[in-house]
């Protein structure tokens, strides 16, 4: 699938290219050279951070994995997991790998959850009694991954502390309602295929609290003005990101954990998770940026746009779906238009910051099917795809929506 896509966007760059060519514009094949290795010079900058980001909240989530708050949580959430997931025993190490998955997917840490998800595929698998058709378990689990829970989206601060943002955490309010979103709509979806008991007392003892945490929550941002939201926001991701890397140390100190032997431990699994990706990032961003020189990427956007004036809607966010429309093939390629946006449009644009939102709150759908259930020889997908893409759109129209309420 990553092959195709990646050819693909070389195979319509040139075609834009050539169309360009014979009309008239005899730089446009400079352009893209220039496009090519401006990009390489990029991935390497982006690199550079993206070592400290993933070395730094690596250590820090294996402090919190050893001073057992990754089991608390397993804990906490086990009589849900009970009922949403009935035929994992309680107790099954495949809950656990659930729950540290969700953890780094929660933190921003999509490259560091992957290998845990693997993990936690292969212990559903055990539980399987089919060896090539997806158990209810293992859709529920995928679903709810594709839907990108993120309640810290570190990576993406990081973007835009790369791209000269004054306030990298400007985006973090708008990212947590819409991937709420997301994430609710993968739930609900999956439900109705699975015939599961939302209604059972002990799953309305989770989610309702939590549907009324955050609707009151929404009920006090609507009285704010653009000005106090994005300020809130800023402040909330602040506080929120130093408070929990405080909350790691304080409880590592309190079991006896050795919290700088820790934090270098699982410091030196992000560095060797970080310079595993840079081949694949160049790859990804000089695709991109052939993509954009050759005049392809705009005439697609103009098409769309042209639509959204006929139709009389605002077209400010239709320069952020680059990132909505390759986000559910490949998470590099994603990455990559997030970054392309911020360069082109400016990190602090209208574009940037819905596109921003949308990284933070969608998922990889297509990339994560194949490669969890690739792992352990799953054929059948069952409704797993389409529960995904529900969770993926509804993830990208309240993105839309919500930066429209922040920052329009």
């Amino acid at each position: 699938m990553l092959n195709g896509l990646w050819l693909g966007f070389f195979v319509v760059a040139t075609l834009a290219a050539l169309a360009r060519w014979i009309g008239g514009d005899v730089a446009v094949w400079a352009a893209m050279v220039e496009s090519l290795f401006a990009m390489a010079k990029v991935s390497v900058e982006l690199m550079v951070v993206l070592f400290g980001t993933l070395t730094l909240w690596l250590g820090f989530l294996r402090i919190a994995e050893k001073a057992g708050l990754v089991d608390l949580l397993g804990r906490a959430l086990g009589p849900l997991f009970a009922r949403l997931m009935p035929d994992v025993p309680r107790g099954h190490p495949a809950l656990g790998f659930i729950t540290l998955n969700f953890a780094a997917n929660g933190l921003g840490l999509d490259n560091a959850a992957t290998p845990i998800g693997l993990k936690a595929m292969k212990a559903l698998q055990e539980l399987n009694p089919s060896t090539t058709v997806a158990s209810n378990a293992q859709i529920l689990f995928l679903v709810l991954n594709a839907s990108s829970l993120t309640l810290l989206p570190v990576s993406i601060f990081m973007y835009r502390v790369q791209q000269g943002a004054e306030d990298p955490t400007l985006v973090f309010l708008p990212i947590l309602l819409a991937t709420s979103a997301s994430t609710l709509a993968g739930l609900l979806a999956v439900a109705l295929m699975q015939r599961l008991r939302l209604w059972d007392p002990v799953v309305l003892a989770y989610l309702i609290p939590g549907a009324l945490l955050l609707g009151g929550f929404m009920a006090l941002l609507g009285g704010l003005s653009a000005t106090a939201l994005a300020a809130l926001s800023s402040l909330l991701g602040n506080l929120v990101l130093f408070g929990l890397i405080l909350l790691f140390l304080l409880v590592g100190w309190l079991r006896k954990v050795p919290v700088y032997e820790t934090f270098v431990e699982g410091a030196k699994e992000g560095f060797d998770v970080a310079k595993s990706l840079l081949p694949y990032l160049v790859a990804m961003l000089c695709a991109i940026g052939v993509l954009r020189a050759s005049g392809a990427l705009d005439f697609g956007l103009d098409s769309i746009r042209s639509l959204i004036e006929w139709l009389g809607w605002d077209t400010r966010f239709v320069d952020a779906l680059p990132t909505a429309l390759v986000k559910p093939f490949s998470g590099s390629a994603a990455r990559a238009m997030l970054i392309e946006t911020m360069q082109t449009h400016g990190v602090d644009s209208f574009p940037a910051l819905v596109a921003a939102t949308i990284q933070g709150s969608t998922e990889t759908t297509f990339y994560v099917l194949a490669v969890y259930f690739g792992a352990v020889g799953i054929q059948r997908a069952r409704h797993a795809v389409g529960c995904a893409l529900v969770a993926d759109l509804a993830g990208v129209l309240a993105a839309i929506a919500v930066c429209y309420w922040f920052f329009a």
